[in-house]
């Protein structure tokens, strides 16, 4: 029996972390027969971003996906990450909604559920670790690792002796950014080793170039699975590759028994599926020791330049990595993993195009009153009092904050009966409703329509030469969007996304008689919070928009009555007028 296992992540946290997520699954079928032979402990292969993904890009059914690659894998267990309360969502649910989505993952084809808090808080991660406990499930209680002053060896052993209290079938050590030390990760196997009596994995980025030492100095200590990624879609801001990790240990006491010949058929099949993906690949290809300072885990790094990029702020990115550390400071050193990540990058980038805190996104409200649970270190009390005064809660939560989440799986259900006409909806197109209300919706319309296509992108044909007054035409790719692009003589810009000009509802134009109200920053509208035409004072919030996954208010700019000139489900750029008030 092989001394070290090995957890491929090829399916889910590679791609999440190396091209946002965007592996279809036409891609990944054709290699499951030989994945499956491989022996690996296990294949992650659904959670994290990809039930987002799968619906908002890919117009597929996660659900479909998940079934689809169990049957391709009779025995390799596939493994779910799962955000505890969070689930996938960037919000807590109620206990009843994680119960039902944890019994249809197992029903569906999760046989090993890794959960994990952002917060390492152990009353968010407990429904759902008894929930798969219910359904005989593998249950592996993940510590998501930082390095701040609150994130210390002897919380992390306290924390997994609470978790193996739970129930816990096996520990992770969750280093999203790539910051756990070799000789930091020995010390801290030997001491949970002392501590508990599971199985210990080790997942650990290669952002920051530590990767392939931390996984040896942990198998030393006594881990017994690792995390590793086949090569092509290894190294960077993903993992250590499997085959190195394979040929390693080779002949020694730790020898993985994997076949180096098979591992190399599945990195030929995988070199050439990640051309499909070009447009998408980050940027930060190398080791980014900056990370060691920022903290900034692999998938939030070429998520946020995808947002950058939106912002038209890319050239921010420097300024952004800064700004993090001290946002997280600020709001109590939370671990950087979805769903905090999210929000504290997010603020980040609030912060330096707009000005520190000049806007909190509503997730950012939630932290701060501690309504995701206990952060780790105390918060700033000027930012929490801010949070508070804006929520009209008294004082910051310090219970479990599910508790104060009443029962919703019936409501969610006849919201979505409605929505699809039918008396009664799988229990899968609930949950996706209830993860994401916003998203969900228009993927139930276009599902039939069968999920994208990626293939590789030949090299855009250079722009025919101008004459003197001729305009110059160019196709230019953003964020995996082609868009015309004429260059006037005069040297004016317009831009036409390529065959997607009725791809949103159009936006008014102002009158010209009364004041505007500008979009922040990049985002989609989602809601008003005032109706047309109502008597509003300055200050007031009168419209919601999405962005960066987060919810930010817009607050009128005057007082006077308003008229919207931006409809809900409309894409808008910074500084795009979306009132008007007069």
């Amino acid at each position: 029996m092989a001394k070290i296992k090995l957890t491929d992540l090829a399916l889910r946290d590679a791609h999440q972390s190396l091209f946002a997520t965007r592996m279809v699954t036409a891609d990944m079928l054709p290699i499951c027969d030989k994945l499956d032979k491989a022996g690996y402990f296990a294949l992650e292969a659904w959670g994290g971003a990809t039930f987002d993904t799968a619906m908002r890009f890919l117009n597929e059914d996660p659900w479909e996906r998940l079934r689809r690659l169990k049957a391709a894998l009779p025995n390799t267990p596939i493994m779910m990450l799962l955000r505890g309360q969070n689930l996938l969502g960037y919000r807590h649910y109620a206990d009843d909604v994680v119960t039902k989505f944890v019994e249809a993952a197992a029903k569906n084809g999760v046989e090993i559920f890794r959960i994990f808090d952002a917060l390492n808080d152990p009353r968010n991660f407990k429904t759902a670790a008894e929930a798969a406990k219910k359904t005989g499930k593998h249950i592996q209680a993940a510590i998501s690792y930082a390095t701040t002053p609150f994130h210390t060896r002897e919380k992390y052993v306290e924390l997994a002796k609470e978790y193996e209290k739970i129930g816990a079938s096996s520990l992770a050590i969750k280093d999203m950014a790539g910051l756990l030390k070799p000789y930091e990760a020995y010390e801290l196997v030997k001491a949970l080793k002392k501590a508990v009596s599971i199985p210990i994995e080790i997942h650990s980025h290669s952002t920051t170039g530590m990767s392939v030492a931390t996984l040896v100095k942990a198998a030393e200590a006594g881990a017994e699975i690792l995390d590793t990624v086949i090569s092509p879609l290894a190294m960077g801001t993903s993992h250590s590759p499997t085959e190195t990790i394979v040929e390693i240990f080779k002949g020694t006491e730790y020898d993985t028994g994997l076949d180096t010949n098979l591992l190399l058929e599945i990195a030929a099949y995988f070199r050439e599926v990640k051309k499909n993906y070009k447009k998408f690949e980050s940027g930060f290809l190398g080791a980014d020791t900056r990370i060691l300072v920022s903290q900034v885990p692999g998938g939030m790094l070429s998520n946020m330049e995808g947002q950058l990029k939106e912002q038209g702020a890319l050239d921010k990115m420097d300024a952004v990595l800064k700004e993090i550390p001290l946002v997280q400071k600020d709001f109590g050193y939370p671990s950087l993993v979805t769903p905090t990540s999210q929000i504290v990058g997010t603020q980040a980038v609030l912060n330096v195009l707009q000005g520190r805190y000049v806007n909190l996104t509503a997730e950012s409200k939630d932290l701060l009153a501690g309504k995701y649970g206990a952060c780790p270190a105390p918060k700033n009390p000027d930012l929490v009092k801010k949070a508070l005064e804006a929520l009209k809660l008294e004082k910051e939560v310090t219970y479990r904050p599910a508790d104060d989440i009443p029962a919703e799986y019936e409501k969610l259900e006849a919201e979505v009966k409605k929505l699809l006409a039918i008396a009664s909806p799988p229990v899968e197109d609930v949950l996706s409703y209830a993860m994401f209300p916003k998203i969900a919706p228009d993927f139930f319309k276009k599902r039939q329509q069968g999920p994208a296509v990626f293939k590789p992108e030949p090299d855009a044909p250079a722009a025919a030469p101008a004459g003197k007054n001729e305009a110059a035409k160019y196709v230019v790719n953003v964020n995996g969007v082609n868009y015309n692009v004429v260059v006037a003589p005069a040297g004016a810009v317009i831009t036409v996304p390529a065959g997607a000009a009725d791809a949103t509802p159009a936006a008014a134009t102002p009158s010209g008689g009364g004041t505007i109200v500008p979009a922040p920053v990049a985002g989609t509208v989602i809601r008003y919070a005032v109706d047309e035409g109502a008597q509003v004072a300055s200050g007031e919030t009168v419209i919601i928009i999405e962005s960066m996954k987060m919810e930010l208010e817009i607050k009128a700019t005057a007082g006077g009555k308003i008229h919207f000139l931006a409809p809900t489900g409309t894409k808008v750029t910074a500084q795009q007028p979306v009132a008007e008030i007069v």
